[in-house]
Order: structure tokens, then C-alpha cells, then sequence
């Protein structure tokens, strides 16, 4: 049986090609439904105020570097998206004097535009954000060296070459995107041999860091988060951490407050990776394979899936 064209995008991939039942059972998904979708290897877990969020996100940038040496450094893959946490990772470095000498972090992507990397002087530009968020507030007797901050480029291949190079990565933090994804791994479009159907779980999680066309759902969810809705101020392409670096984490972390996906989001893709239903056209879905994956909530954002005029 043929699937479906999107309803969003026709020349893309992406969830609304899913079968509807899947999408009917994601959507009556109550909050405690939701904490019910634990199992091992997938952890649900609810945060009642924003501050407990942030600060739990946060945490896990300091528990990770806790564990740095010399002789076992260990590193943090962070998103831009959320970003309320970074001031606090900051902060904390700061009070509990933590020497980052031996601690790493990743970059998860960044814009890509006539063929290179966002400059990081660019007002859009992740790396700016991680700096000026989190990395310039740190007193420079505990600031982590430059070279142990590694940002994807347009040749990926020094980035690609630093989660090969002995450190460890405690975490990926997340967030998730309209499109169900994680960092900018979008749906693909449906042209060529993906023209019927979308890669496979497996052809997908063979995906390296990368440059990515990004699916009008990102461009226009970046445009309302960071641009004031002005889509034609967003490159369309990126560049991003892929799979493969992906299943190098020892965890994978994603935040889910409500300011990104919706209700809806929140809840399929959780049902996905906890009854292991993997399709290419929800990529956050393929995180079923990971052995370590959790999903953190601010329940004040969780939502309900049901119609209400405004």
C-alpha cells in the first residue's frame, strides 16, 4: 500500500505520512499515559516548574564534567534549543569552581549558507549563542580550553574526527523540533529512490555530521522562534551531528517545556521510541535503538491534544 503525501509538505517526508492510527493513539495519550511509556532503555521523566527543568538540564552538564581527567576526558553534546540552561551551566561552573581543563563540548549544528558554516559573528549562529549564553560567562580560571569546543564546519571532517579522539560523551541534550526531529536530522524529500518511501531506519542511522536541506516545517519553526517569523531570514540548509555520532553518546537527553513541538509532537514520538515503531519520516522515533534514551517534560507544557476555539 502506497503511503500517504504529506499534508504539509508534498515534496518532503515527515509524520503526517504515518498511518492514522498511529497518529489517533498518539493523540489520546493522557500525561500519565505518557509517564507509562518508560521501559528499559527509555525513561520518561515529569519536571513541575520550569526552574526544575532548566536546572536538571543544566545539571547534567556539570555531572558529566565532574567526571573529566586528563587521562579520561569527557565531553557534552548541547543543542541550541533550549537554550535557558546554558546561563545556569555557567553559573554553576563558576560557584563550584570546576576546573573544565579535561572537559569537552560538542556543538550539535549550525546554519550553513554559500557553501560554508554561519560566521560566528552572524546573530543567528549557534556558536555564538553557546559562547555568549554560556561559554564567555565562565571565569576564565575554570573556562574550557578553545580546543576542546569543537563546532561542526562546512569540512566536518576535523568534527567528525573529535568524537573519535578518546573523549567520551556523557550526554546529548536535545531538543525536538515540528518536524520530530533531533538537532537538524529532518525527514528527507521524497525524490529519487526515496521517492515511495522513506529511508530505512538503517540507511538513516548510517548518516554522518553533514549538510542537510532542511524541511519547511524547520524553516518556518526557526522563523517564528528566532526571527520574528521572517522565514525568508532562514538559510535552508545546515549542518548537524548525525546518527552515527549520535549512538557514540552514552545517553541521549531530549527537553520537551512546550515551546517547541506541540502537544501532538510530545507525545507521538514518545510512543514511537517506547513501543519501537522506527519510521525515517519521524527521526526522533529511530532513538528506539539507543540503549540509553530519556525524554524530560515541563508538565505545565505537555498540553492536550483536543480542539479549542480561540
Amino acid at each position: 500500500m502506497a503511503r500517504k503525501l504529506s499534508m504539509l509538505a508534498p515534496d518532503w517526508w515527515d509524520f503526517t505520512t504515518l498511518e492514522d492510527d498511529l497518529l489517533r493513539d498518539a493523540a489520546k495519550l493522557t500525561p500519565k499515559d505518557i509517564l507509562q511509556l518508560s521501559r528499559p532503555g527509555f525513561k520518561v521523566v515529569f519536571y513541575d516548574t520550569l526552574e526544575d527543568f532548566y536546572l536538571a538540564e543544566a545539571l547534567e552538564y556539570i555531572t558529566a564534567w565532574k567526571q573529566a581527567t586528563a587521562s579520561n576526558p569527557v565531553g557534552v553534546c548541547g543543542p541550541i534549543g533550549p537554550t535557558e540552561q546554558l546561563p545556569l551551566v555557567a553559573r554553576m561552573v563558576n560557584e563550584l569552581q570546576l576546573d573544565l581543563s579535561n572537559a569537552h563540548f560538542w556543538g550539535m549544528d549550525e546554519w550553513y549558507v554559500d557553501g560554508k558554516e554561519l560566521d560566528a559573528s552572524h546573530p543567528l549562529s549557534f556558536e555564538r549563542a553557546d559562547r555568549e549564553l554560556c561559554f564567555n560567562k565562565i571565569d576564565p580560571r575554570y573556562r574550557m580550553p578553545d580546543a576542546n569546543m569543537h563546532f561542526p564546519k562546512a569540512d566536518t571532517s576535523k568534527y567528525i574526527k573529535s568524537w573519535d579522539s578518546g573523549v567520551r560523551c556523557a550526554v546529548m541534550q536535545g531538543g525536538q523540533g515540528d518536524t520530530k526531529h533531533w538537532a537538524f536530522n529532518d525527514p528527507v524529500k521524497r525524490e529519487g529512490i526515496y521517492k515511495d518511501a522513506p529511508p530505512t531506519p538503517e540507511e538513516f542511522g548510517k548518516l554522518t555530521t553533514r549538510v542537510v536541506d532542511l524541511h519547511p516545517i524547520t524553516c518556518m519553526q526557526n522563523a517564528r522562534t528566532s526571527a520574528g517569523g521572517v522565514v525568508t531570514g532562514i538559510p535552508r540548509q545546515a549542518l548537524t551531528v548525525g546518527p552515527v555520532q549520535t549512538w557514540k553518546a552514552e545517553k541521549v537527553s531530549i527537553w520537551q517545556a512546550g515551546a517547541h513541538d506541540n502537544p501532538f509532537g510530545q507525545r507521538l514520538t514518545a510512543l514511537m521510541i517506547s513501543k519501537n515503531i522506527r519510521d525515517s519520516s519521524v527521526p526522533m522515533s529511530l532513538l528506539a535503538d539507543h540503549p540509553n534514551v530519556q525524554f524530560n517534560y515541563f508538565v505545565g507544557g505537555i498540553g492536550a491534544c483536543e480542539t479549542e476555539m480561540h
